[in-house]
C-alpha cells in the first residue's frame, strides 16, 4: 500500500512506495503511546551498538554472548560495520534508470523517527544481487507497510532507507554466516529470527 507523506515524514527516505499484494495492516486499536514505547525499548537496545560502532569500540562480553566460537570471524566484522555509514537510499532504488549497488551485499533497513533521538535497524538481509533482492515481493515489505500504517494512524513520521554493504563475501555460506551473526547482534525486529522477541503490535496476521 502507498504510504501518505505526513508534514513530518521526509520525501527522500519515506516509507512511499508501491506495495501492491502485500497484506494491509490491520486496523488494530493502537495509539502513539504503544507505538512509542515499542520503538523506545527496540532504540534502548539498539544504540548502545550503534555508538560502540561509530567510535570503533567492542562491546563487553556480556552484550554479545550470542555469538559461538564458529562465528568468530563475522563476529569480528560486526563489531566494525557501521550501518550509518553506508550510503543511505530510497526503499524504491530499484526502480532509479542507473542501479545505485549490484552483486553480492549485506543491506540494512533503517527508520530514524523524527519524534526519537536515534535510529532504528529494523530489517538485516543478504543477497548475491543487490539491484534485484528488493524488486518483486520480500517479506520485509509488508512489515514494512504495516508499520509504516501504523505510524499514519496515529500521526507518527518516519524516514525510512535502505542500506548496502558491497563488501559482503561473494561465497553464499559465509555471505549468510555474517547476516546471521548480524542478526543476533542487532536484533532487528523485522527479521523472522527476531520477531517474537519484540512482539510488534502492529503485525497481527503476518507471521
Amino acid at each position: 500500500m502507498a504510504a501518505r507523506p505526513t508534514p513530518r515524514q521526509g520525501d527522500l527516505f519515506s516509507g512511499s512506495g508501491d506495495h501492491a499484494g502485500m497484506p494491509m495492516a490491520p486496523l488494530l486499536p493502537l495509539d502513539a503511546t504503544q507505538l512509542e514505547q515499542w520503538q523506545q525499548r527496540l532504540l534502548d537496545y539498539q544504540r548502545p551498538c550503534f555508538e560502540a560502532v561509530a567510535r570503533g569500540a567492542t562491546l563487553a562480553a556480556g552484550q554479545i554472548d550470542l555469538f559461538s566460537a564458529a562465528v568468530s570471524g563475522p563476529a569480528e566484522t560486526v563489531q566494525r560495520l557501521n550501518p550509518l555509514a553506508l550510503a543511505a537510499q530510497h526503499l524504491q532504488f530499484w526502480r532509479w534508470p542507473e542501479a545505485q549497488s549490484d552483486g553480492a551485499a549485506l543491506y540494512f533497513v533503517l527508520d530514524r523517527p523524527p519524534h526519537l533521538d536515534g535510529h532504528l535497524l529494523l530489517y538485516v538481509g543478504e543477497t548475491m544481487q543487490a539491484d534485484r533482492r528488493w524488486k518483486g515481493e520480500h517479506d520485509c515489505k509488508a512489515y514494512l507497510a504495516a508499520y509504516g500504517e501504523a505510524l499514519q494512524q496515529v500521526g507518527l513520521g518516519s524516514q525510512l532507507s535502505i542500506r548496502f554493504w558491497n563488501d559482503a563475501p561473494a561465497a553464499t555460506r559465509p555471505r549468510r554466516a555474517l547476516e546471521q551473526a548480524l542478526i543476533r547482534h542487532w536484533l532487528p525486529p523485522f527479521n523472522k529470527e527476531t520477531r517474537g522477541r519484540w512482539a510488534t503490535p502492529f503485525t497481527a496476521g503476518l507471521d
